[in-house]
């Protein structure tokens, strides 16, 4: 899915984009948007907050519960 947007940007922001569009041969500014936001995602989110974590774990969400009685019980189950 995309979306458009109309944005007032600061001048030196755009020049940071114009720069960011020249060093990675893209475009125009919504590549070298979406290029800063997918670095800071991988550089910056905390993994729980990542979509692909939060697909994993709701995949996992329906799985039966295995119990342990022990650390023990559970370290051989996954040694």
């Amino acid at each position: 899915m995309t979306m458009k947007a109309l944005l007032d940007l600061p001048q030196d922001v755009n020049q940071t984009l114009n720069i960011v569009k020249a060093q990675h041969n893209l475009k125009n500014k919504v590549e070298a948007i979406t290029l800063i936001v997918n670095t800071y995602k991988i550089e910056h989110m905390e993994p729980e907050l990542r979509p692909e974590f939060v697909e994993k774990i709701q995949k996992t969400e329906h799985q039966k519960a295995i119990k342990f009685k022990s650390v023990d019980e559970l370290r051989k189950r996954y040694q």
